[in-house]
């Protein structure tokens, strides 16, 4: 699939669903985000007792969280994409076997913050998009990390990351960039610009956050709320 929308807006993705509606990484907040015009839904991949399913980690892994095929039937009788995070390694023929069983192969991409993972990926499914997620910490920031810590940690990230994004991308042979919305700068932008590669901003949730990184030029913004993309047109 095309990683850009074809008008030169952004793809508007529900993350894990549509936590802001119903809980996070279940089939509510699937359709939930689809029922609220998402171009896509994002959600989270692990692996319990051998089967995929949804959860964003083994803390919230339990036998009732929903399989993955579930996941993609749903997304798969409606018009959007699903971006799956994988975070699991070496179950990657099982992922591209569901994807194709739902016919899903045209309009997915994939991502992790392993490049291990993705590099095993791409070794499994040449043609599948994927793309590499930064920084690690996707839940904002280990609570434990004093706020200053982080602010500091972001900081310098938001100033090297042009020059180190290159070298990230090509190790993990990713085609996309899945950046959190507080290390992105215009220098990073025009990098990823100048590479042809898109930015994905997670996890934007306030109109104003949403302003600045359209501004920016992102390709895509992924949002707990998939209701920020209506509010955002009308601000």
């Amino acid at each position: 699939m095309k990683l850009v929308r074809a008008d030169g807006g952004y793809l508007r993705i529900g993350h894990r669903g549509a936590p802001a509606l119903a809980p996070a990484n279940t089939l509510p907040s699937i359709e939930a985000a689809l029922a609220a015009g998402v171009d896509g839904v994002e959600v989270d991949v692990l692996a319990v007792e051998g089967a995929l399913r949804l959860a964003h980690s083994p803390a919230e892994l339990t036998r009732s969280s929903p399989v993955l095929e579930d996941a993609l039937a749903l997304v798969a009788a409606s018009d959007a994409f699903v971006h799956l995070d994988l975070k699991v390694n070496g179950y990657e023929r099982e992922l591209v076997d569901a994807l194709g069983h739902h016919g899903l192969e045209e309009r997915v991409v994939v991502s992790s913050f392993d490049a291990r993972a993705l590099r095993a990926l791409r070794s499994a499914a040449p043609g599948l998009p994927i793309g590499l997620g930064y920084p690690q910490d996707r839940l904002g920031l280990e609570p434990r990390v004093p706020a200053r810590a982080i602010a500091a940690a972001l900081s310098a990230a938001r100033r090297t990351l042009p020059f180190r994004i290159g070298r990230l991308l090509r190790r993990a042979g990713a085609e996309a960039a899945m950046l959190h919305h507080l290390v992105l700068s215009p220098a990073l932008v025009a990098r990823c610009d100048a590479l042809g590669v898109p930015i994905f901003a997670w996890t934007v949730n306030d109109e104003a956050t949403l302003a600045r990184v359209v501004r920016l030029g992102v390709a895509a913004v992924v949002s707990d709320d998939p209701r920020i993309f209506t509010r955002g047109e009308q601000t």
